[in-house]
């Protein structure tokens, strides 16, 4: 079981902290690499910050011409404080950037962990443009938590102690007063922005969402749009969603700046003060000048390091707007779970499918999507399924596939009831080439290895033959290595199809599905495609769902699905004709 599952089952009580723990949870595996990063980011401000008061020490003692050798020590801290602080820094960026980048990597696998047992079923409760913000930019917000957030803090912290203390050492209502204004500065004025912050990051973060959402829509249905007039009105929609992130952008920005202004009002105070008491002290006898002037530097520097936490702050209302974006992710109930013990199908010999009377609903309560359907797909044989569209063909591939759950009725596959075996054991029995099957922007090579990563080449071109692909694909300049453009743009449909079914029979399950694939082709290519897909078939037990009638002549039965149940026909040619 994965994580995103081990969650999902855990008791509510139990798996939902607050988003941005959970997120923290997810990430803090990797502490190894980033303690480093931290202690280094520290170390690099806390060298700034010595190097500055040294060379303040350095140049005041050195105006009271001492002998060479009683500043020679503080010389030399000089020169290796410059060193280390670069020395530092470089650290803190390599160590970091790897330790996130590779704490943000595991995490976004576990993101899709987590959407795989969603998918497809359960992911149309998020708009596609939508879903993929929340898999790019919020996920992408987890490198914010550690390098913009925590890193920070922690090296604002370092720096603010360590100064306070050495400020106390030397005068201590001195080191009461910085600590003081250190401490209202790197807490209160950062968690005003937070909370200022939050409720813009949230608004922000479902304005980009609908922004990409809109975006796809415009990209994908831009034929759409134009042949109903509604181009104009959806450009409008994004318009409206660039200008509000721009507002609110623009609002949080204000925020930001105000609060560094309000540091640099402290740090202006603290100098002040922390100088004006040195003074005292020293018109006392109590404070050689020496010490004063290290005093005042280091009141100075101690907000260097203060400064970037107003950023850090708005940072991190982004980073808690997107963990709860992703929590709705994780927390979102998959439409179908794996029995505690799974069974396993027979591993001999070819598979069957027995479904007897089952019911499926799409959502509980609602109209049920298949009632008392019954379909037998002996092992070995051809079967076609014919219906018209809207009559529940689709919906039965899917429970098939094991992404629907059915409330009644059996349906069983090699002897083994289907909800007692695990999903991705009946995706690996019964699989193929469904409706939706994209062909992505690769080559034919990559594309046909999605199915079967460890095929040979011989395996590759005896799968393009059965598809009747071959031919086209060596008449081809690069062959195997030709790019076939997002979902298949370089390509006819009839090649399309033909590089699904390919990559279908590549796969070689045992139960082979096919669903429309003739979608959106003419009818003469249709019928030659259906021809082709019941020759390459012939021998496999298949299940090929079309509304085609034509090209079907070959199949070993073929089964009409009406609106309550389907109703078999005998596979005589005549009665065809």
């Amino acid at each position: 079981m994965t994580a995103p599952q081990a969650e999902r089952s855990a008791p509510a009580s139990a798996r939902k902290p607050r988003p941005t723990l959970r997120l923290l949870r997810h990430l803090l595996p990797h502490w190894r690499r980033l303690l480093p990063a931290a202690l280094a980011s520290a170390g690099s401000d806390l060298a700034a910050a010595a190097l500055t008061a040294t060379a303040a020490w350095l140049i005041t003692r050195a105006a009271e011409q001492p002998p060479l050798a009683s500043v020679s020590l503080a010389i030399v801290a000089v020169r290796a404080l410059a060193l280390g602080r670069g020395a530092l820094r470089y650290a803190d960026r390599l160590l970091g950037h790897d330790g996130v980048l590779r704490a943000v990597a595991g995490f976004r696998t576990r993101v899709y962990e987590a959407l795989v047992p969603l998918a497809p079923a359960g992911t149309p409760a998020f708009r596609s443009g939508d879903l993929l913000t929340r898999l790019v930019d919020d996920v992408d917000a987890a490198q914010d938590l550690l390098l913009r957030v925590m890193i920070p803090a922690v090296a604002a912290c370092a720096v603010a102690v360590a100064t306070t203390g050495a400020v106390a050492v030397l005068l201590p209502q001195a080191g009461l007063l910085l600590g003081l204004l250190l401490a209202v500065a790197g807490l209160l004025v950062p968690a005003l922005v937070l909370a200022l912050s939050h409720r813009a990051g949230r608004a922000q973060k479902e304005v980009r969402g609908e922004l990409s959402a809109l975006t796809l829509d415009l990209t994908q249905g831009a034929a759409d749009l134009a042949a109903y007039g509604a181009q104009g009105r959806a450009e409008e929609r994004a318009r409206r969603a660039s200008a509000r992130i721009a507002v609110l952008e623009r609002r949080r920005a204000l925020t930001v700046s105000l609060a560094s202004a309000v540091v640099l009002l402290f740090q202006g105070g603290a100098a002040v003060g922390v100088t004006w008491l040195a003074l005292r002290a020293h018109a006392a006898g109590a404070l050689p000048a020496v010490h004063l002037t290290v005093l005042a530097v280091l009141a100075l520097v101690s907000f260097d390091a203060l400064v970037p936490l107003p950023a850090a702050a708005r940072h991190l209302a982004e980073v808690r707007a997107s963990a709860s974006r992703l929590a709705d992710l994780f927390d979102t109930p998959a439409p179908v779970t794996d029995p505690p013990t799974p069974v396993s199908f027979p591993s001999e010999g070819p598979l069957g499918v027995d479904i007897t009377d089952l019911r499926v609903r799409h959502r509980p309560g609602g109209p049920p999507a298949l009632d008392g359907v019954s379909l037998r797909l002996p092992p070995g044989r051809r079967v076609v399924l014919l219906g018209a569209s809207g009559c529940g063909k689709s919906t039965l591939i899917a429970t098939l596939m094991g992404f629907l759950p059915y409330e009644a009725g059996s349906i069983r596959v090699g002897g083994r009831e289907l909800r007692d075996c695990a999903g991705a054991d009946a995706r690996r029995a019964i699989t193929g080439m469904t409706q939706d099957a994209h062909v992505f922007h690769t080559t034919i090579r990559a594309n046909l290895l999605l199915a079967r990563p460890d095929a040979s080449d011989a395996e590759l071109r005896e799968a393009a033959r059965r598809a009747r692909l071959l031919e086209w694909v060596e008449s081809l300049p690069d062959r195997w290595e030709t790019l076939l453009g997002g979902d298949g743009a370089a390509m006819s449909g009839g090649q399309r199809q033909r590089l699904l079914l390919a990559r279908a029979l590549l796969a070689d399950p045992p139960v082979l599905v096919l669903d429309e694939p003739t979608e959106g082709l003419d009818p003469d290519t249709a019928a030659a495609v259906l021809a082709d897909i019941l020759d390459a078939t012939r021998g496999r037990t298949t299940l090929l769902v079309t509304h085609e009638r034509s090209g079907i002549a070959e199949a070993d039965e073929i089964v009409t699905l009406e609106r309550d149940q389907p109703r078999r026909s005998r596979h005589i040619l005549q009665d065809l004709i």
